[in-house]
């Protein structure tokens, strides 16, 4: 798709695809508002080149059952650059989707500002910014695809902030692009897959997946199936253990069984369908955290699900964007909780682990959307405990909760490792203890 003009690509997209009228722009000198020589005649070459009149296409179009506004780019216009009309159509685009309610689609590929217009070219990308800020605090989803190339200001300003962010194999991605950065600077930070892997995109989504990748997050995200308050995402079924543990040690032992279901066990029977989003959108991932938005008895419910690791400040982080994100579209938030506790070494300490967890503990207690907690394993200290709801959490019969894992509890009272089962029960961590001391709702069977 990378090849072909923007109406070819929306075309392969959307359904019943409707262009807007143009906005009108106050300069229409030739050679545009700086009067560079010989501007005007390449706009005229572009426009025979492509059949476009300028750099990206706008407009309206069915993506699988539901309507979306879409912000196609056409590098082959002078680099897919963005001057004061390109600029104009896509703040249009996003007022239409706010007055509309529908989510956007930006398809990009884009050298970054058109030099030919200088400052006022580059002024397009507040105005953008502005634009997309607007649209958030509207609740409306904006969804990115980066093409190729995808650089400079239209990285920065339009794609790196959408909600989903998504990326063809092999595109250049990068604030830099390749005749202004330093000549040395290559490889994969540069790419899409780099950038997946240092948590800056989502997911790598090849051209035959696409339309159908794009479909199904307009379902999950479409204004139209989140109107209204948001009820409390239900709680997943829970495996039938039959009795409870007897002691505090059992309990941990329970949940640091390897056979003991662990999250995606619960997400595989609680969704019908699930998009997974990647990366803290600062240079790291998780894969010990699993986000994203799913699809569970008709309705969208989001979740961040921790699978038995100690989370890292990227997991943290990843968690909290999740949340901020329900909480902006008003969508359900379930969170699964199974961590030893956060990550310690000297790496976790470099990275943040105090502002991510604290960041976390934040986006939790700030949410307007109800957040539900199962607690599915280990609950351990304040890693486990920033996923946690303050007011509608469970806990299963094989799992635990408490101040820090046994172990390292025998360890600050100066006492001999082989007394954490001791220590254990002294904490009170069991599922009925923590139903007693009143910080679970109930035990899910």
């Amino acid at each position: 798709m990378a090849e072909t003009g923007a109406r070819v690509l929306v075309e392969a997209i959307a359904r019943r695809f409707e262009r807007f009228e143009p906005p009108a722009v106050a300069c229409r000198e030739p050679d545009g508002p700086l009067g560079w020589p010989g501007y005007g005649a390449q706009r005229e070459r572009a426009a025979r080149a492509t059949g476009s009149d300028e750099s990206v296409v706008c407009g309206r179009g069915v993506v699988g059952e539901l309507e979306a506004v879409l912000v196609a780019f056409d590098f082959g216009f002078l680099g897919g650059s963005v001057g004061q009309d390109a600029g104009a159509r896509i703040v249009a685009a996003f007022d239409h989707a706010r007055g509309h309610r529908l989510p956007v689609i930006s398809l990009v590929a884009s050298g970054g500002s058109r030099m030919q217009e200088g400052i006022l070219a580059l002024s397009q990308l507040q105005r953008i910014a502005e634009a997309c800020l607007r649209t958030r605090r509207e609740g409306i989803a904006h969804i990115a695809v980066l093409r190729n190339p995808t650089t400079g200001g239209m990285w920065a300003s339009l794609a790196a902030g959408a909600d989903v962010v998504l990326a063809q194999p092999g595109a250049a991605v990068a604030f830099g692009g390749t005749r202004v950065r330093d000549p040395r600077a290559t490889g994969e930070p540069f790419t899409a897959e780099g950038k997946f892997a240092d948590g800056q995109v989502d997911r790598i989504v090849d051209d035959a997946e696409l339309p159908g990748v794009l479909a199904e997050l307009v379902r999950l995200l479409h204004p139209s199936r989140l109107a209204g308050p948001p009820e409390p995402a239900p709680l997943p079924e829970a495996p039938d253990v039959p009795d409870l543990p007897a002691s505090g040690w059992e309990a941990v032992s329970r949940a640091r069984a390897a056979d003991r279901p662990r999250a995606g066990w619960y997400l595989d029977r609680y969704f019908s369908a699930r998009f997974e989003i990647s990366g803290d959108r600062a240079g790291g991932t998780d894969p010990g955290m699993l986000c994203g938005l799913g699809e569970h008895a008709g309705r969208t419910v989001a979740f961040a699900a921790q699978t038995g690791t100690a989370n890292t400040p990227a997991g943290f982080r990843t968690a909290a964007r999740l949340v901020r994100l329900a909480d902006q579209l008003g969508i359900p938030v379930l969170t699964l909780v199974d961590t030893p506790g956060a990550a310690n070494g000297a790496e976790a300490e470099r990275d943040g682990a105090g502002p991510a967890i604290a960041e976390l503990f934040t986006a939790v207690a700030a949410a307007r959307v109800p957040v539900t907690t199962l607690v599915i394993g280990e609950g351990g200290s304040g890693g486990a405990l920033a996923l946690t709801s303050p007011d509608r959490t469970w806990i299963t019969a094989d799992a635990y909760f408490a101040v820090i894992v046994p172990e390292s509890g025998a360890a600050i009272l100066k006492r001999d490792p082989s007394e954490a089962p001791e220590v254990a029960d002294l904490m009170r961590l069991r599922p009925q203890d923590l139903v007693a001391l009143g910080f679970v709702r109930g035990i899910a069977r």
